[in-house]
């Protein structure tokens, strides 16, 4: 990790760094859940991610992995692309954390989903906020996406579309969780890159069958440090209307 991105790091995990958008409009935190149908520890953290998901002040995420696909069941909702983000997170820590439930806090920490008490209170180590202003609006039939100028000290980034599933209920007929039925919330169903931040203002465009394709029905915009290819602090976010 970068010095830059280290002193960043550590400020949003100590202390938060305040963002200029709107009261109330702006989520504090962004909370991943790594999760798996087949994993017979993780419907506590999915139940609390549904309970997560409907707080306006954070950005809550589902991202299911298809690591545990051999133990009997194949999860409906996983992508090998979740699957790499949590180990390339893992890699950028250097500490190869990697497994379910797991939740990654504003990019950096790592927690298991079902330690509610930990959770909490890195969260509420962010009260002051992201430090980059996103917002997000839909135009016609795009979507529009609009990023401050960074404060001092804030890594250039990469912005992210991420179209997600509000809720699924999945009846799980084998393996672990056998004949159980999961709720999940806020289920990823891609990942789009907008494009490269540099730290001036920015605005993209996205079409927004693409950030609501069939099988989501909303979509939140993350604003995201890279340091070396590896995914890095969230540095904003936005969520899109109905979420």
């Amino acid at each position: 990790m970068t010095l830059r991105l280290a002193r960043l790091a550590a400020g949003l995990i100590l202390i938060g760094l305040a963002g200029p958008a709107a009261a109330g409009s702006a989520p504090k935190a962004v909370v991943e859940l790594f999760t798996s149908q087949g994993c017979s520890s993780c419907p506590p953290a999915d139940q609390y991610l549904v309970e997560l998901a409907e707080r306006p002040d954070l950005v809550a995420l589902t991202l299911p992995v298809d690591y545990w696909d051999y133990l009997g069941w194949k999860d409906t909702l996983a992508q090998p692309a979740f699957t790499a983000r949590q180990r390339a997170y893992a890699s950028a820590r250097n500490d190869k954390q990697v497994y379910t439930p797991q939740m990654v806090v504003n990019g950096l920490k790592p927690i298991v989903g079902s330690h509610r008490e930990k959770v909490e209170s890195v969260i509420g180590r962010s009260d002051g906020g992201l430090p980059v202003a996103v917002a997000v609006s839909e135009t016609g039939a795009a979507v529009v996406v609009s990023i401050d100028a960074s404060p001092d000290g804030s890594p250039p980034g990469e912005a992210w579309l991420l179209p997600v599933a509000k809720l699924r209920e999945v009846a799980i007929g084998r393996g672990e969780n056998k004949n159980r039925t999961v709720a999940y919330a806020n289920v990823v169903r891609g990942l789009v890159k907008l494009g490269d931040w540099s730290g001036r203002p920015a605005r993209f465009e996205a079409p927004l069958d693409q950030a609501k394709p069939s099988e989501a029905d909303g979509y939140v915009v993350l604003l995201q440090a890279v340091d070396d290819g590896k995914p890095g602090v969230i540095l904003g976010a936005a969520k899109g209307p109905g979420l």
